[in-house]
């Protein structure tokens, strides 16, 4: 199947499928993404209190609030698709807070580190089964996955440690390391228990799915956005 320069395969999905697996499948990417902003806005708030000065102290916080700021909008679309925005986000607690759990920061550079790989690992693979959905609901969920340009004083602060002290580098690249494996396997784990989304994934007659190739390729692409990230960060993948 052609997959798209993104490389997903969307198709001509219709406004909304009238089909409840579909829909159910909606319901719970809304509520795994709206579970990850509150978890990410928790998190953020807790690492500012590892913050050297009171500009990164202001910095991370202002991160946290811009997370928790997404979710009312997400909450709003699973209610008007007939869900319960609490109900839709309690499948995925466990998966995320497992993440967090096993990805706690030691100190101010791994929580800058996780906030930019971390995130931005879970937020791709949110992109790609958003590619899947209707318009309304792909674009709501692109939009909430913005980072808003906060990227950029993660990589101010990184790039600056490491060139103060070029041992931090090889500490932080293996942390980024860790980060990739704990994302991949809470993803993975994700896709494949809950059944909506792996029949989202595999598709239907009225729009496209992926096959066990293009889900490998799916990985793959999530993989090289990882490098690049961590390139950008001035690390080793």
């Amino acid at each position: 199947m052609a997959e798209s320069a993104s490389g997903a395969a969307p198709g001509n999905t219709p406004e909304f499928p009238d089909d409840p697996l579909y829909k159910d499948a909606v319901l719970d990417l809304l509520g795994a993404v709206a579970y990850g902003e509150i978890s990410a806005f928790e998190r953020l708030a807790e690492d500012a209190r590892m913050a050297p000065t009171m500009e990164d102290k202001v910095a991370i916080a202002t991160m946290a609030s811009a997370e928790f700021s997404k979710v009312a909008a997400l909450h709003a679309r699973i209610t008007e698709l007939g869900g319960d925005p609490f109900a839709a986000m309690a499948p995925f607690r466990d998966a995320i807070d497992l993440f967090h759990a096993h990805t706690a920061p030691s100190d101010w550079y791994e929580s800058l580190i996780k906030a930019f790989v971390g995130d931005g690992l879970a937020d791709d693979f949110y992109r790609e089964i958003a590619a899947y959905l209707d318009p309304g609901t792909r674009d709501l969920v692109v939009a909430s996955l913005d980072d808003e340009g906060h990227s950029a004083f993660v990589v101010d602060r990184v790039r600056t440690a490491i060139a103060a002290d070029p041992r931090l580098g090889g500490r932080l690249a293996l942390w980024g390391r860790r980060l990739m494996g704990e994302a991949l396997t809470q993803a993975q784990r994700v896709a494949a228990e809950r059944d909506a989304l792996s029949a989202l994934l595999a598709g239907g007659v009225d729009r496209p799915g992926l096959d066990l190739a293009a889900i490998g390729r799916m990985f793959t692409r999530i993989t090289e956005r990882h490098a690049e990230r961590m390139a950008e960060l001035g690390l080793a993948s």
